[in-house]
């Protein structure tokens, strides 16, 4: 149904924007356009739009129930992939707008940036790289590409999203892996995707620290002892590591922290790395749940003509890469307990 007004408000946001925002910043009116033509909202910006979709999607929905960092916790504080994005989006958007750049933009990219990602976190996303490469080298997964890949054509029943340029960059954009900050010469279209790409990081050390502290896998005395500079709170070391993004940021055309604390955070990262994310027992528990996820899609593909997809997943069924895409893609938007209730074969049905 078409919304009329008496008054065109996203113009007047539109005008707003260009009076307020640094000369830095991604103008709404500026956009490069989404790959299908629309006609304009007269209450949002395209950027608020997207935003909006996101929000509403199915796929963010289930990020609720998708590991962030710790599969099947036995508490229920631990962050999941939904809250994990909920935080990088609060950190971004106050990066934003110290730097008076787009806030709608940023709130877009951050919450959508981990739309596609596997269930059981990293694990599940290696699992299906593992999973595809052994039927074709070629192919692969990457959560950062998938979730372009629900945005572009899963989400709605397979019509897409249809989102701006600028936040498709942004999401496709935003994984640095274990590459430390001093090296991300990434090529991103707008400030405002590059907020969101270190605000992930911030997010992610942050939380995942009070998390593993949560688990007994680290103590809050390490933490001190690897990153004094920061103290001992989550909200010192986030406040600490935005307020100098913001001071060596403003009014540049370029989004970045100072040397000495890049240097203090990739410090706190490979900390993690080697105490948390590579932590023995853990990648012990992850392997399992990797070799789950690696059984599911084998069933799929011997079993592809007797098991029912979905049709949003439906593609030329005699290519077997479309298969194997077509199974990634499945499997990717499960949450972890519905993957877990897969793994029992008289269960392998479609009830997402």
């Amino acid at each position: 149904m078409e919304i009329k007004t008496m008054t065109n408000i996203r113009e007047l946001s539109e005008n707003n924007e260009e009076k307020i925002l640094s000369k830095y910043a991604k103008l709404s009116k500026d956009s490069l356009g989404r790959n299908k033509d629309e006609e304009k909202c007269p209450i949002r910006t395209d950027f608020q739009r997207d935003r909006d979709r996101i929000i509403h999607s199915k796929s963010f929905r289930r990020m609720k129930h998708k590991t962030q960092v710790f599969i099947s916790p036995y508490d229920d504080h631990f962050r999941t992939r939904l809250t994990h994005s909920l935080e990088v989006f609060q950190i971004s958007t106050t990066i934003a707008r110290a730097l008076r750049l787009n806030e709608d933009l940023v709130s877009a990219i951050a919450l959508g940036h981990d739309l596609g990602h596997a269930p059981f976190g990293h694990a599940g996303e290696s699992a299906l790289d593992k999973a595809i490469k052994k039927y074709n080298p070629e192919l692969g997964f990457h959560h950062a590409k998938q979730s372009l890949r629900v945005i572009d054509f899963l989400e709605k029943n397979g019509i897409g999203l249809n989102l701006t340029k600028e936040v498709r960059d942004g999401i496709v954009g935003h994984s640095k892996g274990i590459k430390s900050l001093h090296d991300d010469n990434i090529d991103l279209s707008t400030l405002e995707a590059q907020v969101v790409r270190i605000a992930d990081r911030i997010a992610y050390i942050n939380h995942d620290i009070d998390d593993a502290i949560r688990a007994g896998l680290i103590t809050s005395l390490d933490i001190i002892k690897i990153g004094d500079k920061f103290g001992e709170k989550t909200s010192n070391r986030i406040s600490s590591m935005v307020s100098d993004l913001i001071d060596s940021s403003i009014d540049k055309p370029k989004i970045f922290m100072s040397n000495q604390i890049a240097k203090e955070l990739d410090t706190l990262k490979d900390f993690m790395f080697e105490k948390v994310y590579y932590n023995k027992e853990k990648l012990d528990i992850e392997a399992e749940y990797a070799e789950k996820l690696q059984n599911i899609f084998d069933y799929y593909l011997k079993n592809f003509y007797m098991v029912k997809i979905p049709e949003k997943y439906t593609v030329d069924t005699n290519s077997n890469n479309e298969r194997y895409i077509l199974i990634n893609d499945y499997i990717s938007s499960m949450t972890d307990n519905y993957a877990q209730a897969r793994l029992n074969p008289d269960k392998l049905d479609h009830i997402l």
